[in-house]
């Protein structure tokens, strides 16, 4: 793994790839669905914008952890990239990098691929089961709208 791992999910959602770009977007979508339960998001803030900052207060199990990121792309509603840092780690400074795309797939459908690289190694089981969850999470979020 090179020291790095890479996290791949993907999921068709039940909405217009604007609607789904939109809830990684909005501060209160992002507090409702982000994170695997039972973790829970305390606060978010969020400055979408190319280089504003997306920050996470979490809640995990009791213990807080605050996950930080900048955001490097925003091309709606196609593609987010943005850094990923995460106070729990062994190294909370070092940075791994989210990308999120979205293609519309039928009507009403969007196929959202989530790519975390640059992961440390020995979080990645994590981060697969806890991507493959959060999406879920959104899925149904989505749907109930």
């Amino acid at each position: 793994m090179n020291g790095a791992a890479t996290v791949r999910v993907q999921r068709v959602m039940p909405a217009d790839p604007d609607v789904v770009f939109d809830q990684w977007l909005d501060r209160e979508a992002l507090q409702d669905w982000m994170c695997p339960r039972p973790v829970r998001v305390l606060d978010v803030a969020v400055d979408p914008r190319v280089g504003g900052i997306m920050r996470l207060d979490v809640d995990d199990s009791g213990s807080r952890v605050l996950i930080t990121g900048q955001f490097l792309t925003i091309e709606r509603p196609r593609l987010l990239r943005f850094t990923w840092t995460n106070s729990d780690w062994a190294d909370p400074t070092r940075e791994s990098i989210v990308q999120v795309t979205f293609e519309p797939v039928g009507p009403q459908e969007t196929l959202m691929s989530i790519e975390h690289s640059l992961l440390p190694p020995e979080e990645f089981d994590s981060f697969d089961n806890g991507w493959a969850l959060t999406v879920e999470q959104l899925a149904a979020a989505l749907g109930s709208k």
